[in-house]
């Protein structure tokens, strides 16, 4: 059985797989048990075969795992392989979807992630998880006082020292009760940011030990948490072919909806990795902020920009110019110079 290509529907209990050979001819399909896929494919299928899967759950440990046995693993994005689905849809159309969007010459596939990555994308998540809840807490106080007529100050940290005034004002009419309860939100915004803070020097611990981040953090408007989230966004930025790839995959680059001949632009897509975007975008506005006052190339490039568009079109173009020099940063494994910059 000379088994090329493979495609694989992960889930948690049951996958179905859906092989085929050079001719593509169907070789073998089954259902398989989590506990037994992966010996029963290996079994069956020579290393050197390349097997797909979606980018989703647990699919960077399979891909890991394949990649250990010897095959050459091609993750896709789940809406690449929904126009190969026939019919109605179940595990092993999809598995049999998989596998052809995955013989496609013009796919877009996934790098697998290495375990040092993962590691990365997971505090970043729980630290922006963590922000939200702290927000929502906040938002909470704030409408919870107002029951009773206080109107609480702009900002979070002129809110943590109202908190205890309003506690011990004894004429600002609030109740026992709601004291009591306001001194637990107040405990548990505290444990927030203990908890946020934690994290944040983690990060930071990192970053020192990271020789990439540490090359990435030289880059203006990118402190320790974007270039940590960066360099695990990158790797080794292999799965990229340039930078304008990368900036794209976290909707940086404008829109199209051209036909005709006639190219018609919109905004930024917005697609891809929302959290890093945001990064880059807030990094960019504190540049932005203070370009006025310095005269290196970046700053003058922007000052131009900024006398004829608006700062937000300014602030979008410098994240996506940030964005692929920290690709051309990691790909070529070179440093920052930034005297590149303002040409890049």
């Amino acid at each position: 059985m000379n088994i090329t290509r493979v495609g694989v529907d992960i889930a948690k209990s049951v996958f179905h797989v859906h092989a085929v050979d050079r001719h593509e001819s169907t070789q073998w399909q089954a259902k398989l048990k989590r506990s037994q896929w992966l010996e029963s494919l290996c079994e069956r299928v020579d290393p050197g075969a390349e097997i797909g899967m979606e980018a989703c759950a647990s699919a960077h440990h399979w891909g890991r795992e394949l990649q250990k046995r010897g095959y050459r693993v091609k993750l896709i994005a789940a809406q690449f392989v929904k126009p190969y689905v026939k019919s109605n849809k179940n595990d092993r159309v999809d598995a049999e979807a998989i596998c052809e969007a995955m013989s496609r010459p013009g796919m877009r596939f996934v790098a697998v992630k290495s375990i040092a990555q993962q590691d990365t994308q997971a505090v970043h998540r729980i630290r922006a998880e963590l922000v939200g809840q702290r927000t929502a807490k906040v938002n909470q106080i704030r409408g919870l006082v107002g029951e009773f007529g206080i109107v609480a100050p702009v900002g979070i940290q002129k809110l943590r020292r109202a908190v205890p005034q309003w506690l011990e004002d004894a004429e600002n009419g609030l109740t026992d009760d709601f004291r009591a309860l306001l001194a637990g939100l107040a405990e548990d915004l505290r444990y927030l940011d203990e908890r946020i803070n934690s994290l944040d020097d983690r990060i930071a611990q990192c970053v020192k030990e990271d020789p990439v981040a540490r090359r990435l953090l030289e880059l203006r408007g990118v402190g320790p948490l974007t270039a940590s989230a960066l360099a695990g966004a990158l790797g080794d930025g292999k799965a990229f072919t340039k930078g304008r790839e990368f900036a794209a995959s976290l909707g940086l680059t404008p829109r199209q909806h051209s036909t005709g001949g006639k190219e018609r632009l919109l905004g930024i897509s917005k697609r891809g990795d929302s959290y890093l975007r945001k990064l880059l975008v807030h990094g960019a506005r504190a540049v932005i902020r203070h370009a006025k006052d310095r005269d290196d190339g970046l700053s003058q490039w922007l000052n131009e920009l900024t006398a004829r568009k608006h700062v937000n079109v300014a602030t979008v173009a410098l994240a996506n110019k940030t964005a692929r020099i920290a690709w051309a940063i990691v790909h070529n494994d070179t440093a920052y110079d930034p005297a590149l910059v303002a040409a890049q």
